[in-house]
């Protein structure tokens, strides 16, 4: 079996969940990069990693380097991806994987330029749950899909500085939670959206705090999202079918589902993976499409999801400063 050397790029909450992942595999990082290099040191310590990088670019150059994940903050991704790719290292870059489609479609040309794999860091597309779901759906037990609703909000305090509502950090809803909602959306959807309508609350600072989306495909099928920064749901996905439902809650990092059947209203509980292990899978499936056994990391899903934020946004007419 391949052992692939990792590096983070970053060292917060994510960064310490993939040094976990990784040692509950038996591995560990091999190096840190961070723009704080006292953090790196501190990290490193922790972990007991091997190397830090007195210049966070010193990754991009380090041979001994295969993947790399990138956990910096939203602005930033695009940048150290240019640096990743065209170095020739494979990149998990956490969600969302850049501010909009022109810089994911440059990200991806350089990907495929270097030949190398490219994939973002979304939970929901390494689950072993919605593997299960949709090899219950491929049955046709449920019939055909009809529509989903989506609910995701946090409530995070009014400090205008952090990440979460600051303009100058890719702060607001669409780019921290609507991508998991619409991810999930385009996950279940047999095609993505082609009609698009929403509405938006503005944070003081001018960043999306609350947002409503409708959504429908060619086919007629139809979603809902509603996403706040500012109002607690609680995160439940539910996707609906002319012959029965399905529930899921704390849908990120699902473990659980419930069926409803139309006929008689019978439930039927499906369980598979764990919560606490999503960093595992997401670095297994990353190995596997590194390892060349694994085609699908799911990257035309992550590209219609962008598609669908970078459209939302245009009409609200908000941009960060890197897009003005």
């Amino acid at each position: 079996m391949i052992k692939y050397r990792w590096a983070t790029l970053g060292c917060g909450v994510i960064a310490n969940q993939l040094a976990q992942a990784l040692q509950a595999q038996g591995s560990n990082l091999y190096s840190v990069a961070n723009r704080t290099h006292d953090k790196a040191v501190a990290f490193a310590e922790k972990y007991g990693i091997e190397k830090v990088y007195e210049d966070i670019d010193e990754v991009f150059t380090d041979d001994n380097v295969d993947i790399i994940y990138i956990s910096t903050p939203h602005n930033t991704h695009i940048k150290y991806l240019r640096k990743a790719l065209a170095a020739g290292k494979h990149v998990l870059c956490e969600k969302s994987i850049t501010l909009n489609s022109q810089e994911l479609d440059e990200a991806i040309k350089l990907a495929e330029d270097n030949h190398v794999i490219l994939a973002e860091a979304m939970t929901i597309y390494h689950m072993p749950i919605y593997k299960k779901l949709n090899e219950i759906i491929a049955s046709d037990i449920l019939g055909e899909l009809k529509l989903l609703q989506m609910n995701f909000g946090s409530y995070k305090e009014y400090d205008m500085n952090n990440r979460f509502f600051n303009r100058n950090l890719a702060g607001g809803a669409m780019l921290d939670i609507g991508v998991y909602a619409l991810s999930f959306v385009r996950w279940f959807l047999s095609e993505k959206p082609d009609q698009i309508l929403s509405q938006v609350k503005y944070a003081p600072t001018g960043v999306d705090e609350q947002a409503g989306i409708l959504l429908k495909n060619k086919k007629e099928e139809m979603a809902t999202v509603i996403l706040s920064l500012h109002a607690k749901q609680p995160k439940r996905g539910l996707i609906a079918f002319d012959k029965g439902y399905v529930e899921l809650y704390e849908y990120p990092r699902g473990q659980e589902a419930v069926i409803t059947y139309t006929k008689d209203g019978h439930t039927e509980t499906i369980r598979e993976g764990e919560t606490n292990r999503a960093l595992e899978y997401e670095v297994l499936d990353m190995e596997a499409a590194v390892a060349g056994e694994k085609d699908d990391m799911h990257l035309d899903y992550t590209r219609d999801v962008m598609d669908m934020m970078t459209q939302i946004r245009q009409e609200w007419g908000m941009r960060y400063p890197e897009e003005e």
